[in-house]
This record gives C-alpha cells, structure tokens and sequence, in this order.
C-alpha cells in the first residue's frame, strides 16, 4: 500500500505546492542545532531545546513575532522539551541523563532537576494518570528504560523495561507510544503504566526516527530514515485502516532515489491532519483518513530537526538545523540554524471532505 499518496503528484502543481514566502524567523534563536520544538498548551508561547544545552521559552504573536522571555540551562545538550498541561511550566531533558522543570510563575531562570537515568534521555513527556489530578513526567532513555515521575519524589515512580534504546516516545491522552532501536514499538495504555498493552515490530522496514499519537489517541504515526511514513491504529478492529506511503524522497535517475529521514511529524490539533518533514528540507501536510497530500512546499534551505503546530493550529514552527546525522564534520558555520513561523492558511490543513459511501 505503499503507493497510497502518490496520485498526489499528478495534481496540478500550482494546486499542493505551498507558500513560504510569509514565514517569519524566531528572533535571537540557540546558537547550535535545535532538537526539539512545543508549544505551550494554554498560552503563547514556544519552547524549544537545543544542543546548546539549553531550553529557551518565547512569547508568539499572532502574526509570527516572538521575544525571548526565559531559558533554563542543562550539563550537555538538550533532546527534548514539553509543557505541563496548565501551561506553567517546561520540562527539558538530554545527554546530561537528567530532565530538569522550570516553572514560569517563578520568573528565574532555574530549573530544578527531576529525573535521571543511566544514559542520556532522548524523550521526555507531561501527562496525568486517570486517577490522580497532578502532572507526571515519562522519560525515554537510552539505558532501554521508560520511568514515570511524580515531580514530589525523587524516585521514580514506576520503570518499564525496554527491548532497546529509546528513541522516540508520544502521549496522548492513556497512550503511550514508545519507539525503540532494532524497530520495536511498544505501546502502553496508561490505566496500567507499568506494563506493555502491546508491542510491534514497526511496519516500516528501518530504523524508527519518530512516533507520533493521533490527537482522539486511538493510533499513531510512525516515521522511519528511509522516507516513509506509517499510520497505525492501536486496536486489531482497526487494523484494515493500517498503511504506510513514501515521502521525503528525490525523484528516481538512472535507477537511484536519493531518501531522506522523516524527523518529525505533527498532528494539527483541530483537523487531525498531520505534517511530515524531513532531512530533504521539505515539511508536507497530509490527510491520512483521505490517503491525500494536501500540501508540499519548496526545500527550505537545510534539514528539518523538529515541527510543531501552536494550540490553535494557526501556526506551523518548524526548525531548520543540523540534524547530526552525518557527524560533526558536516556542521559547518554556514549551516542555517533557525526556528521559522509559518502561518496556516484555512485550508492548509483542513481535510478532504468525506465521500460517505451508502
């Protein structure tokens, strides 16, 4: 089913092909690669983590403007970075094998470090249990654990062994989705942390990069380094529903595709539409209820590490940084690093209309 969204290209051009032209820059961006991206779920305001240890916060207009308003510093390079759900304040965690949380209220620019683990923490998460009404934490590492936190105690609450090194995780809502070396995914449901609700081999035949929850929760996205892209539902039901489609691909010459890592993919937080994008430079919208690409735009001049739509879904940021994956020698001072706004047209992002069949 790999070839789901390719009638897409023979649409008119002019008709899917985007518009970058009114994309505004984040002032005074991190002075190296930008590994991750959120917005804050109640305000305006963007966080974004950097290997230059630190996790900045600015205020967003309307119209792409931003100011810098706080920043929290770690001991090595920052990988992830996400919001508590009130908004108050952002955990940030990295290769120093700690999560570090600053609250906002406080106005200082000093976090206080709530988790540690063996090995540097690729991915770290807000969430609330069903039955408890304060924030917890899970971090993903490369020790091959996933540990919850309750930010009043020191030791984790709970820990679940992995097959592998995590390198991906998503929450949404129960779900837990985590993204693991040798292509395992292992997906918990949250009533019951402690243990798998069920694990897979992931669909896609190479490494996994990034997984992604729909915003109802019922499934996930899963982006892998050769340029594809699989939509997974969790439950068997579902499962006729399953596909996968390339992206983030050269067009063939002489037998040869060139293809490149899906680093990112966001969902939009009203339509449920979701956008890919990739170390080609590329970022796409895509319906994957309809199987359609809504849109494609223009290479933006480097390497795309991270992507996030604001809580209204009028804003796209997407970062345009080394993404590591050829070493240090190819980071060269020339290479863009920047956080761009892209403002989100009505029907960017909206779905096809569904064709309901009697």
């Amino acid at each position: 089913m790999a070839g789901l969204f390719g009638s897409a290209a023979s649409t008119s051009q002019a008709n899917t092909l985007g518009d970058l032209s009114k994309d505004v820059a984040l002032q005074t961006p991190p002075d190296d690669s930008i590994s991750d991206l959120a917005f804050s779920p109640q305000s305006d305001h963007l966080a974004v983590a950097s290997w230059d240890k630190k996790v900045r916060i600015y205020q967003i207009t309307q119209n792409g403007g931003s100011e810098g308003k706080a920043f929290f510093e770690h001991d090595a390079p920052v990988l992830s970075c996400h919001w508590s759900p009130d908004g108050t304040k952002v955990v940030g965690a990295g290769a120093d094998k700690q999560a570090k949380v600053i609250d906002l209220g406080a106005n200082q620019n000093t976090a206080s470090q709530v988790a540690a683990h063996d090995q540097p923490i690729r991915s770290v998460r807000y969430f609330e249990l069903p039955q408890s009404n304060a924030p917890m934490i899970v971090t993903g590492s490369w020790d091959k654990t996933v540990k919850y936190w309750d930010l009043r105690q020191s030791q984790p609450v709970a820990s679940v062994q992995c097959q592998e090194r995590v390198y991906t995780l998503d929450v949404k809502k129960n779900l837990l989705v985590i993204g693991t070396a040798d292509r395992y995914i292992n997906v918990i449901n949250l009533n019951e942390p402690a243990k798998f609700y069920k694990t897979i081999q992931s669909p896609l035949k190479w490494q996994t990069r990034v997984v992604s929850c729909f915003p109802d929760a019922s499934g996930f996205a899963v982006g892998s380094i050769e340029g594809r892209c699989a939509i997974q539902y969790v439950e068997e039901k579902d499962a006729a529903s399953n596909f996968s489609f390339k992206c983030h691909r050269d067009p063939p010459q002489n037998n040869m595709t060139n293809v490149y890592s899906v680093n990112a993919i966001s969902f939009h937080p009203q339509h449920g539409t979701f956008s890919t994008a990739g170390s080609d430079g590329t970022f796409h919208f895509w319906d994957g209820v309809a199987k359609h690409r809504l849109k494609g735009y223009p290479t933006t001049g480097g390497t795309i590490s991270a992507t996030a739509f604001d809580r209204s879904g009028q804003i796209f940021a997407y970062a345009v940084s080394y993404d590591w994956s050829k070493g240090y020698a190819t980071n060269t001072p020339q290479y863009p690093n920047k956080v761009m706004m892209h403002p989100v047209g009505a029907e960017e992002c909206k779905p096809r209309p569904s064709v309901k069949k009697r």
